[in-house]
């Protein structure tokens, strides 16, 4: 049900008056939970409730005077008509014309007035950079304010849903074993202890998965690891009694969740903890002793989860493999449907692939929202179609589908684009060949040990630039294990990320280009890393394509590929139809086998 104007009107009321009452001119609320989740449960959906902009990503900002909520384009549609009649005020982040938040901020408080917000919600190297910024300009910073807390009337209750265990025949590891890990990567940076604050990082460390977030199938609790205990921080209520049992198998002490911060506000002098400053909110830095040793590193948990283990790895093929079949099955309705007449929007198109997915054994939920997007949405890098924004599929442009699912055995990302107009313009097949060039290249390198991903990121870009073209995004992050679908530390892109590629890390192979106006094109892969070769001059490392979709060849202009990319395409298709063939029926069958024929 929408929130009324009126409603919102009266929330941005009652938080300047607890402004007033905290002595604070300005007061800041993101879209993050205490855990700095991409998606949080509906309890800290604190920015949705101030303002009632419903969109995944935002930043609300509100003075003794103004109120302001930061998005992306995804959401300028979106964000105008729900804030319409409130007195906020959108700007367009990524605009030339619109000023940063600590820009604005600067801009409207003068000096020696205050900025507030919840540190829960901010990471210990945001808070420390906006303290920074403001105190360039004489601003003072308070952020201990739970503002939002002492206002929000019937707000929703932290999910008490029952967790379940991810066992060591699935992921590959006991707890034990993954602690021995965590407790050894602490030693190397001359640390005895970490926290795991991060949901995802949480239950990698302990087996365990949930319902409590939206696309993430995490628990929320909180992580303690050393060399002299091992304590899991969480609602009593959350795991069964078998669960209960095997922790304490495990050594795994339990806690309740609210004691988290109290616990570390006691631990003692000799404690050295490894935190990462990005993964760590600054209200958990904060509640540490003061004569506590801080090293900044990557979350150990994050750094050995992102190289996948054999158990893993065939968990992820039993999942592309489910996944396409489920596409197949989508792609072939879709045509169909068009076929017909019937008329088919982004939004109806999305809901029923992921119906398709839900068809499949072990199907949890999709991994993030499905971006759904016909001609000059596909334009739009992060698009969703929200019921503002959706628009029926037309016969006179590409189709851009960028989605995912959450399986039992393993997480999938994968995008397609495909041509619904029947003869593809010129500028269409060239724009869809020489990012499909970019997708090949990267699947196709082969790099020594020891190569960090901006090092072989112009693999995919290079024939994009060729042609004077390039995209803004990175090419390739990291992907969980029945985890989150967007994961670090390891990534493909153009700024330098010092994490070096590991074999058994599982990437996306991204590679797009956009025209803005008029239509967006990405094929997107699932790689896994592996050693290739042993020579006199060291490793080798390369890639697996794990992905099981076709690939649409309408829209190819076959003068611009090489023999080689041909020969990889044609590979490709192969192994598509030969995995997939055997699950669809004989309609099905007989499509796949035209949409994977050789060129």
């Amino acid at each position: 049900m929408r929130t009324t104007n009126k409603t919102i009107i009266e929330h941005l009321s009652n938080l300047r008056c607890a402004m007033r009452k905290a002595k604070v001119n300005a007061y800041i609320v993101p879209t993050e939970d205490p855990h700095l989740s991409e998606y949080p449960a509906r309890h800290w959906s604190a920015r949705k409730w101030i303002s009632g902009f419903t969109g995944s990503a935002g930043t609300f900002v509100i003075t003794d005077h103004q109120a302001g909520l930061w998005t992306d384009s995804r959401y300028f549609l979106q964000a105008q008509n729900q804030l319409e009649g409130t007195g906020i005020v959108l700007y367009k982040a990524g605009l030339p014309s619109t000023p940063s938040i600590p820009q604005f901020l600067s801009d409207t408080l003068a000096k020696d007035f205050s900025l507030g917000f919840d540190g829960n919600t901010y990471s210990y190297t945001k808070a420390q950079e906006l303290e920074q910024q403001m105190k360039q300009k004489g601003i003072l910073v308070n952020s201990s304010l739970q503002l939002i807390d002492e206002i929000w009337t019937n707000r929703p209750a932290l999910p008490l849903d029952k967790a379940f265990e991810m066992p060591s025949v699935v992921s590959g590891l006991t707890v034990q074993e993954k602690i021995t890990k965590i407790n050894h990567l602490n030693h190397q940076v001359n640390a005895n202890a970490t926290i795991l604050s991060a949901l995802d990082d949480v239950a990698w460390t302990f087996n365990l998965r949930g319902t409590d977030v939206n696309y993430n199938p995490v628990v929320i609790a909180y992580g303690f690891i050393s060399d002299h205990e091992n304590i899991l921080f969480i609602h009593p209520k959350k795991l069964t009694t078998e669960i209960i049992e095997q922790l304490k198998k495990e050594n795994v002490t339990l806690a309740d969740y609210e004691s988290f911060y109290s616990y570390l506000s006691k631990l003692p002098h000799t404690i050295k903890l490894a935190i990462d400053p990005n993964r760590t909110n600054t209200a958990i830095v904060n509640a540490l002793p003061k004569d506590c040793k801080i090293i900044p590193t990557i979350s150990p948990a994050n750094q050995l989860k992102s190289i996948k283990n054999e158990t893993e790895i065939k968990g992820f093929r039993s999942a592309v493999l489910k996944d396409g079949i489920a596409t197949s099955k989508f792609y072939y309705w879709l045509e169909k449907a068009l076929e017909q007449g019937e008329k088919v929007t982004e939004l109806s198109a999305s809901k029923k692939l992921s119906s398709f997915r839900a068809e499949q054994p072990g199907y949890l939920m999709d991994s993030f929202e499905t971006i759904s997007s016909y001609g000059a949405h596909g334009a739009i890098v992060h698009y969703a179609p929200t019921p503002e924004s959706d628009i029926p599929l037309g016969k006179d442009s590409l189709y851009l589908v960028d989605s995912g699912g959450q399986y039992l055995d393993g997480t999938t990302d994968i995008t397609r684009t495909i041509a619904l107009c029947e003869n593809p313009s010129a500028q269409m097949k060239e724009d869809y060949t020489c990012t499909l060039k970019g997708t090949i290249a990267l699947a196709s390198c082969q790099f020594p040990e020891g190569t960090r991903g901006s090092q072989i990121d112009s693999f995919a870009r290079q024939a994009l630039w060729n042609a004077g073209i390039n995209y803004r995004h990175g090419t390739g992050h990291g992907i969980g294990h029945v985890l989150n679908v967007h994961e670090g530390p390891q990534s493909i892109r153009m700024e330098e990320n010092p994490v070096i590629l590991e074999p058994g890390m599982v990437l996306s192979d991204e590679p797009a280009m956009y025209r803005e106006g008029a239509y967006g094109i990405r094929t997107e892969n699932m790689i896994l890393l592996k050693e290739t070769q042993h020579t006199a001059w060291g490793k080798f490392m390369g890639f697996e394509t794990l992905t099981l979709c076709y690939i649409d060849t309408k829209l190819i202009n076959l003068d611009q590929i090489t023999p080689q990319e041909r020969a990889w395409l044609n590979r490709y298709h192969k192994q598509v139809y030969e995995q997939l063939a055997t699950h669809l029926n004989k309609e099905e069958r007989t499509w796949l086998a035209n949409k994977t024929k050789s060129i």
